[in-house]
């Protein structure tokens, strides 16, 4: 084990053997931190956090520090770390706020200098969160999504597998897997890129993308658009679609296009009239 001589160390803290600990962090709480994990220098560790094994913890990172939630009274909660994940400078990840709950960040994630996670959310594996993004509490990123750099993320707020969201966009409403959405908060189409580099077969992109024109570019309401969807699916990208919006949501679902705008609508115009449907858009029926 190289733990730094100014480190300091909880007696309760369970570190393996093969961890190594930078100069000046500090590990308070019964930590758990997993084989070959590496921690730089000034990095906090707190609380009932469960650091997996192969994971890098940079300068300044602070995991498992208390939630900013009023609602928190101090009790037991967690904060885990999966296998191979990478949390850059600065980054800060907090733990539940209700008793026995916790925060979860899946394996080979990449969270970049400056982000934030906060309590209570569920980041899956393999997913991307580029510097300065901001997840609000309860906030769900699917597998493989990629969270573009000063995105902010509302709180409770679902984040489909393999999405992408581009840079400064503000995401205030779930955002179907596989769609991508662009600096406006406008649907534009699916992650093709991203879907390819998945493994997805044509057939799979192809479903995708046909579901993205049910949902984005057809007129009717979302409960109508679902019954098309479940009519033509017969492919995984279109169940996983069809699963995620028949799930509860507390948000509604984001489904503005540029098809759904006035015709050559400018950037300012469409932001205004995405922030207008904010409060009108459909949430699944029950």
């Amino acid at each position: 084990m190289a733990i730094h001589f100014s480190a300091i160390i909880d007696p309760a803290a369970e570190i393996d053997s093969t961890a190594t600990i930078g100069p000046y962090s500090v590990i308070d709480g019964p930590v758990r931190i997993g084989p070959r994990t590496t921690l730089g220098p000034f990095v906090q560790i707190l609380g009932n956090t469960e650091i997996g094994c192969d994971c890098q913890i940079h300068a300044g990172a602070v995991v498992g520090d208390v939630p900013q939630d009023r609602t928190f009274s101090g009790d037991i909660s967690y904060c885990r770390i999966g296998d191979g994940t990478i949390l850059r400078e600065h980054v800060t990840v907090h733990r539940g706020t209700a008793p026995e709950s916790a925060t979860v960040v899946g394996q080979r994630c990449i969270v970049m200098a400056g982000a934030h996670i906060g309590h209570n959310c569920q980041v899956h594996d393999e997913a991307i969160l580029v510097n300065g993004a901001l997840l609000g509490g309860y906030v769900e990123v699917g597998r493989q999504a990629m969270v573009s750099g000063n995105v902010g993320v509302h709180q409770f707020v679902r984040i489909g597998e393999l999405a992408m969201i581009g840079g400064l966009t503000m995401v205030t409403q779930d955002v179907p897997p596989y769609f991508m959405l662009d600096n406006r908060g406008l649907c534009v189409g699916i992650n093709r890129i991203g879907l390819r580099r998945a493994g997805l077969n044509r057939a799979e992109c192809e479903e995708a993308k046909a579901a993205y024109r049910v949902l984005c570019r057809m007129p009717g309401s979302l409960s109508q658009a679902i019954e098309k969807l479940s009519a033509m699916v017969c492919e995984s990208t279109g169940r996983t679609i069809l699963k995620f919006l028949s799930a509860t949501s507390k948000r509604g679902i984001h489904l503005l296009s540029p098809k759904n705008l006035p015709w050559q609508c400018d950037v300012e115009v469409a932001s205004a009239l995405r922030l207008a449907t904010l409060a009108t858009t459909v949430v699944p029926e029950r």
